[in-house]
C-alpha cells in the first residue's frame, strides 16, 4: 500500500524534475488545478519519473504500455534520464499522442484495439528483452509520484473537496494517499469505462468493457489493485458521467476559460456541470484538470 510518507519521499526524489503546476480560480469556491501543463502534458510524468528513479534500469532500457499519456510520460522521463524506451499503444491511440511519442524519442509499437491488449504485448516484450517494465498506474512508486500533485495542491489552496477523473486509478490512488486526511475526494468515471465503479460494486477488481469518447485516457479494463484498496479503505464512491456530459464539459472549458483538455480530463468537470456531483453551499472544490494531449481542432466548431 502507498501512504503519505511514500508521497513525501517521492516529492524529494523528483524535486526539480517536474513542474509545479498552477491553480486557476474558476468562480466562487471553485478552482482548477492545471496539471495538464505538466511536462509531457499530464500528471503521469510525476509518477513515471518517480517509478524510474526508484529502481534500477539495465542497458535494455524501459518498456511501457499506454493509451497515450503514460507512454508520453515514460518517453519524456526516459529522455531526461538517458534511457532508451519502447512504448506499446493500441491502434486506437489518438494520432496526436502517437506523433508526440516519436518526437520524444520513443520507439512506438501499436498493438491491439485497447490498452489491455497493448499491455499484454508489452509484458511479453519486456520478458524477451530484459527491459524494465513501467506500469501505467498500478505500481507503488507510480502512485506515490502522482500523489505529489496532492501535496502541492495543499500548499496552494485551502479546499474541502477535490474531483478526480479515474481510469486505471493511479491518480486517484495518489491523491488519496496525499490528501484524504484533509479533504473529500470524488472519483469520476465515464459510463463507458467504469472499472472502479464495477470493482466497488463487486468487492474486487473485475474486467469491464471499454468504450466512449474518453476511452483513450480512461480506458483501463480493470482498475488497479492499489487504487481499489485505497478507495475502499477511504470509502470513496465513483460517480458516473456520460459521453454527452464529457463533450459538453470539454467544450465549455474551452469556451469559458480557453482551456484545452482531452475528454478523459473533462470528465472531472462534467461531474459538476451535469450534477453527478453537487457540492454543498460554500463547499470549496478543486477540479483536477490532469491531461491535455488532444487534438483541439474539433473545439473550433
Amino acid at each position: 500500500m502507498v501512504d503519505l510518507a511514500d508521497v513525501r519521499a517521492a516529492a524529494k526524489r523528483i524535486d526539480g524534475r517536474i513542474r509545479r503546476t498552477p491553480v486557476l480560480a474558476a468562480g466562487p469556491d471553485r478552482w482548477f488545478k492545471l496539471e495538464f501543463t505538466q511536462h509531457a502534458g499530464s500528471f503521469k510524468t510525476r509518477g513515471m519519473m518517480n517509478q524510474i528513479l526508484a529502481g534500477e534500469v539495465s542497458a535494455a532500457g524501459l518498456i511501457a504500455a499506454s493509451g497515450g499519456n503514460a507512454g508520453l510520460a515514460a518517453a519524456y522521463a526516459a529522455r531526461e534520464l538517458g534511457h532508451p524506451v519502447e512504448v506499446f499503444v493500441p491502434v486506437t491511440a489518438p494520432a496526436v499522442k502517437v506523433a508526440k511519442l516519436g518526437k520524444l524519442g520513443a520507439r512506438v509499437v501499436q498493438e491491439g484495439g485497447e490498452y489491455a491488449e497493448a499491455y499484454a504485448a508489452a509484458i511479453v516484450r519486456a520478458a524477451e528483452t530484459g527491459a524494465r517494465f513501467c506500469h501505467a498506474y498500478d505500481d507503488p512508486a507510480m502512485v506515490a509520484g502522482n500523489g505529489t500533485l496532492g501535496l502541492e495542491l495543499m500548499e496552494q489552496l485551502d479546499f474541502d473537496t477535490v474531483i478526480v477523473a479515474v481510469g486505471g486509478g493511479g491518480l486517484l490512488a495518489g491523491v488519496i494517499s496525499a490528501v484524504s486526511r484533509n479533504a473529500r475526494i470524488v472519483a469520476v468515471e465515464s459510463i463507458g469505462a467504469r472499472a472502479l465503479h464495477a470493482a466497488l460494486e463487486a468487492g474486487e477488481p473485475v474486467d469491464v468493457p471499454v468504450g466512449g469518447v474518453a476511452a483513450d485516457s480512461l480506458g483501463a479494463r480493470r482498475v488497479g489493485g492499489i487504487a481499489f484498496e485505497l478507495a475502499r479503505a477511504a470509502k470513496i464512491d465513483s460517480v458516473l458521467v456520460d459521453d454527452a456530459a464529457i463533450v459538453e464539459a470539454r467544450r465549455r472549458l474551452w469556451d469559458e476559460y480557453r482551456i484545452v483538455v482531452e475528454h478523459g480530463t473533462a470528465s472531472a468537470q462534467a461531474a459538476l456541470l451535469s450534477g453527478a456531483y453537487r457540492p454543498a453551499p460554500g463547499e470549496r472544490v478543486v477540479v483536477l484538470l490532469c491531461g491535455a494531449n488532444t487534438d483541439p481542432a474539433d473545439l473550433a466548431t
